[in-house]
């Protein structure tokens, strides 16, 4: 079964290039373009991995992902920052949101991906 992954990222450009990296790559893409369709997509798709930026119309990539890892059916969820929110303290801020890890925009697309892969391979993480 090919992978799903939610991306949750406004900006038109940003989606592109991550679509067609995926595609390359194997993996089905789910769009939101915020916060609260991010949420709701999750909720609704079951994805298995997300990919949240964190500068988002409305609801920000914080507060979707504390929605998503407060969900019972979602925690598991590995969720990847992919942001150009990055100054000092900012990768801090979204693992303490619940992000299992933090990506900086430019990113590389093979670093990139190996992280994808890296929580693919490794399965559900068990819920706290």
């Amino acid at each position: 079964m090919t992978p799903r992954i939610l991306v949750v990222e406004d900006q038109e450009d940003n989606r592109r290039i991550i679509r067609d990296l995926l595609a390359s790559a194997g993996y089905q893409m789910i769009e939101a373009l915020d916060g609260e369709s991010g949420v709701r997509l999750a909720e609704t798709e079951r994805p298995d991995l997300i990919l949240m930026d964190i500068q988002l119309p409305g609801l920000d990539g914080y507060e979707a992902t504390r929605r998503i890892k407060a969900n019972p059916e979602l925690c598991s969820i590995p969720i990847i920052v992919v942001t150009s929110y990055a100054l000092s303290g900012d990768d801090v801020k979204a693992m303490q949101a619940g992000c299992d890890a933090y990506v900086a925009k430019p990113f590389s697309p093979r670093q990139l991906l190996a992280k994808i892969r890296e929580f693919l391979a490794a399965g559900p993480v068990p819920a706290a």
